[in-house]
């Protein structure tokens, strides 16, 4: 059934007005994408100087430690998921949820049970929906992570991974890994789901052991590696957390910039249509009038003709 001119006039009207919106919302994207990338740049030398210290300590010293001893028989593992607060993001957490799902099944079919932990409301929705358990879930900063948020997670992990299973009287859940799914921020149009082992500590830069005469000038412990370790390890870890969450802040905000330009681009189109088909109803309109007065005079006329 055709709509009348007017209707087409009020979806015109309404089309507009969210076009505002999307409009309004691509442009606070794009203005806080800038901010999150200065925040992710100015974390990064701490993290690689930290990096670079707990490799050189951890890898090339005969130190054992935790949090880098690798478990013989791993049964269980743990999975923090970082997702977004807010939709209005396009594919942005269903993507890093569908990396996570691919690597829970990786990790079932190697035998191990799986503690889901969650940053993001569209992470713990989406399993709370589909009524599996989370062990823990944070909320409320997922476009502003802080370091403070990343510390309590890295606390939360850590206490997790060096639990005693054996103590039946403590909350804590205890696994033998550690992994984080995250989206990579690689660039405005490119974002790459990741996911990455955390702990048992893996090095991630540096492959080959340097001579002793160059480490020792660089690093002095005191007062001992182990204690050294004690100390650096959990910052690393939740460094490494907090780069993820300042990683995936940045994809979030280009994913919604994208997303809203998509949405302004669709609204410009829809009231492109909008326009032309009200034309032509108008213009069918008028030319019916017209041929309705046309037939009108004709028959007038021919009532006239006749009655002479």
């Amino acid at each position: 059934m055709a709509l009348s001119v007017r209707e087409y006039r009020a979806r015109i009207k309404s089309t507009e007005s969210m076009k505002k919106i999307t409009r309004a919302m691509e442009l606070i994207a794009a203005s806080r994408i800038i901010k999150a990338q200065q925040r992710a740049q100015a974390a990064a030398p701490y993290a690689r100087e930290l990096t670079r210290a707990v490799s050189a300590v951890a890898t090339f010293s005969n130190v054992d430690h935790a949090l880098t001893t690798e478990p013989e028989d791993p049964k269980k593992a743990a999975i923090l998921i970082v997702t977004s607060d807010r939709g209005l993001a396009g594919a942005y957490s269903s993507s890093v949820i569908k990396e996570a799902e691919r690597l829970v099944e990786k990790l079932k079919g190697e035998g191990k049970e799986v503690d889901l932990y969650t940053s993001g409301r569209k992470g713990e929705a989406y399993f709370k929906f589909r009524q599996r358990a989370v062990v823990q879930a944070w909320t409320g900063f997922s476009d502003q992570p802080t370091y403070d948020v990343a510390a309590d997670i890295g606390a939360t992990l850590i206490a997790a991974f060096l639990a005693d299973g054996e103590d039946s009287d403590s909350d804590v859940r205890d696994v033998d890994e550690v992994h984080v799914v995250y989206t990579r921020f690689r660039s405005m149009l490119s974002q790459e789901p990741t996911a990455v082992r955390l702990l048992p500590l893996e090095v991630v830069e540096g492959t080959e052991a340097p001579d002793k005469a160059d480490l020792l000038p660089l690093y002095e412990f005191e007062p001992s590696p182990s204690e050294v370790l004690d100390s650096l390890l959990p910052r690393y870890v939740q460094s490494r957390i907090f780069f993820a969450l300042l990683q995936a802040a940045a994809s979030e905000l280009a994913a919604r910039q994208k997303a809203m330009k998509s949405a302004t681009d669709n609204a410009d189109e829809l009231i492109k249509k909008y326009k032309r088909i009200a034309n032509q109803a108008r213009q069918a309109g008028i030319t019916q009038e017209i041929s309705e007065i046309v037939g009108g005079v004709n028959a007038l006329a021919d009532a006239q003709a006749g009655s002479e």
